[in-house]
């Protein structure tokens, strides 16, 4: 008897949690915002660092030369974190919208092999990138910011 008078007061409480979720995604012909976070290993975040500048970050300077994407950003943290939240590079890239940046650039091979000529030293080089990689992640983020504010 007692769970049948508490029940509706419990359905009360919880139509807030059914109702959250992640805000709603811009419309397929909108930019979309992509946050990858890389964790290195301890000591070897300068020598990602430049392994990423050298044999990544041109790649993505292509794109956005191309128009596949709008823009390219490489930040790390002024602070530290505890060891299991800490990241120490994020690239936040902007890409022409939500289709180019969940599907795969079939012209990347090419550009690859075009900016990177020798590509035993680059698929070493990029081998050695992932080996001092603890971790990595990406995060589809949406602005929720109000229009006019």
């Amino acid at each position: 008897m007692a769970f049948l008078r508490a029940a509706p007061l419990l359905l009360v409480l919880a139509l807030p949690a059914w109702a959250q979720g992640p805000p709603p995604q811009a419309a397929a012909d909108q930019p979309y915002t992509m946050e990858y976070y890389y964790k290195v290993q301890w000591g070897h975040q300068q020598e990602f660092l430049q392994l990423f500048l050298k044999n990544h970050y041109p790649l993505l300077r292509k794109m956005v030369e191309g128009g596949r994407m709008l823009s390219v950003k490489i930040e790390t943290p002024a602070n530290h974190m505890t060891e299991d939240a800490r990241w120490d590079y994020r690239v936040t890239i902007r890409f022409k919208n939500s289709t180019v940046a969940t599907t795969a650039n079939p012209e990347e091979s090419s550009v690859i092999r075009q900016l990177w000529p020798d590509q035993q030293t680059y698929q070493r080089e990029e081998q050695r990138r992932f080996e001092i990689l603890l971790a990595h992640w990406d995060i589809p983020v949406t602005d929720i910011t109000p229009a006019g504010k």
